[in-house]
């Protein structure tokens, strides 16, 4: 268990490392009214998960730690878009229409909400 741990969260280290550096390197570019930094980190977050999990149903050259490193680690602590973008896809292909539906639209909608009501508890008190 620990060396599982271990892994995910040394990924964890190395991907928000890499999420912040690529963020800001975007960002004191952008001369646009958009999140282009979080948008970038987003899309190639999303493009890199796409490739460890193609690979991986390819072929079975990494250990489960590194894999793990690599996915939940990594790719989590870049950005936990790509998981729930995964997470999406893989309802769409497997037919499930309606939780892909709903786990998307809910969890926008939620997570907006949620934060909404942090603005607001922050505001009242």
């Amino acid at each position: 268990m620990w060396k599982t741990l271990l892994c995910v969260g040394a990924g964890s280290f190395v991907g928000g490392m890499a999420r912040y550096g690529l963020t800001r390197w975007v960002s004191a570019g952008n001369f646009t009214h958009l999140p282009l930094g979080t948008m970038v980190v987003n899309v190639a977050g999303c493009l890199f998960i796409g490739l460890l999990y193609g690979w991986f149903e390819r072929t079975d050259v990494l250990s489960p730690e590194w894999r793990l490193f690599l996915t939940v680690g990594f790719c989590g602590g870049f950005t936990t878009f790509s998981t729930f973008v995964h997470e999406n896809y893989i309802l769409f292909l497997s037919d499930k229409f309606w939780s892909f539906a709903a786990y998307a639209v809910l969890s926008f909608a939620l997570g907006l909400l949620a934060v909404w009501f942090g603005h607001f508890l922050v505001r009242v008190f």
